[in-house]
C-alpha cells in the first residue's frame, strides 16, 4: 500500500495494490479505482485539504 499527497494539486491517493485500473467511480470528489474483477485498486481524494484535517500527515496502526 502506498499513500501519496500532492500539495500542489491538493490530491491524496491511496494505492492498495498494483492491479491495472479498468474502471473508476466518482462520488463528490472521492474517486475509487477498480480492476477487472471489481477489486479496489486505489482511492483518490480531490481537494483533500477541505475534506481531511491534515492530508499530509498519515498515522499507521496495526492490530
Amino acid at each position: 500500500m502506498k499513500i501519496k499527497y500532492d500539495k500542489q494539486t491538493d490530491v491524496l491517493y491511496i494505492q492498495l495494490n498494483n492491479n491495472t485500473i479498468s474502471e473508476s467511480e466518482d462520488n463528490k470528489g472521492v474517486i475509487v479505482d477498480y480492476d477487472n474483477d471489481s477489486n479496489v485498486v486505489g482511492i483518490e481524494i480531490l481537494n483533500a485539504s477541505s475534506k481531511l484535517p491534515q492530508p499530509n500527515i498519515v498515522e499507521y496502526e496495526m492490530a
